[in-house]
């Protein structure tokens, strides 16, 4: 191909797609088939596009989030385990005019984070928040989480969550939708280009919340799944997800403008 060929191929009116400048050169380490890699995508993209690189602060604690640090092209900081949101009031009512975001996943947030998650909803903290939820301790092992569905295997629960003995899964999304500190709370997932489109949607309304200074917390859950831990291969993993996370934990708006979706 000549030089001239490809300059013109190369023009910016001819791109469809390339990397955001908010992620770094670093291969991704997430196991082949996770949705991390693509939530991270999605959150920088966003950042991109809106213009608030500069004025951007992750925060992301222990588990397969704390990878973040290695891939996303912003100021980050390390939390202690499950303190992410109580680090993000700290930093936002700082700097109020930086945005901040926590990057959680599920056996962070929903359970030694549980505490700093509730409050921080409660209290309505102009941030955003942005929960992973695969449903077990996918760096750790796959042990069971509070996220784990009823009857789900894990290495923690090699014959299913009894719910009799082992208590029932935690739906924090539903719960902080309550809060009257929350002002917007929807859950997705990154498993099809369609909804990745729609996470995206999502992520940036809870950056332009925090812009517009509105009322509380945007929340928004990322269903994923972790093919490692479950013990299956990517498309196993997702088709699992489909039939039987999203049942469990529907997709969608939960709360708009503060005002719970009917």
């Amino acid at each position: 191909m000549s030089e001239n060929i490809l300059k013109e191929i190369i023009q910016p009116e001819n791109i469809v797609y390339q990397k955001t400048k908010m992620m770094t050169d670093k291969v991704l380490s997430y196991c082949p088939g996770c949705g991390h890699g693509t939530a991270h995508r999605i959150i920088m993209e966003v950042v991109d596009e809106m213009g608030i690189g500069e004025e951007t602060i992750g925060i992301a604690p222990v588990g397969c989030s704390v990878l973040a640090y290695e891939f996303m092209n912003i100021d980050m900081q390390e939390a202690a385990h499950g303190r992410a949101p109580a680090l993000a009031t700290g930093i936002k009512r700082l700097w109020p005019d930086k945005f901040v975001f926590t990057y959680q996943g599920d056996g962070d947030l929903a359970a030694i984070g549980t505490a700093e998650t509730i409050h921080a909803c409660n209290r309505g903290e102009n941030i955003c928040i942005f929960f992973i939820n695969n449903g077990i301790y996918g760096m750790t092992g796959g042990q069971m989480a509070p996220t784990t569905l009823p009857n789900m295997k894990s290495s923690t629960s090699p014959y299913g969550r009894d719910i009799a003995t082992m208590g029932n899964p935690l739906k924090m999304t539903d719960i902080v939708a309550t809060l009257p500190g929350t002002y917007f709370v929807s859950r997705h997932s990154v498993h099809t280009p369609r909804n990745v489109r729609r996470t995206k949607k999502a992520v940036r309304k809870a950056f332009e919340n925090q812009r517009d200074k509105k009322g509380g917390v945007s929340f928004v859950e990322i269903l994923s799944n972790c093919n490692s831990g479950w013990k299956m291969t990517p498309v196993q993993a997702n088709e699992w997800m489909v039939e039987n996370m999203f049942p469990f934990y529907p997709l969608g708006d939960m709360k708009i403008d503060g005002e719970l979706v009917k």
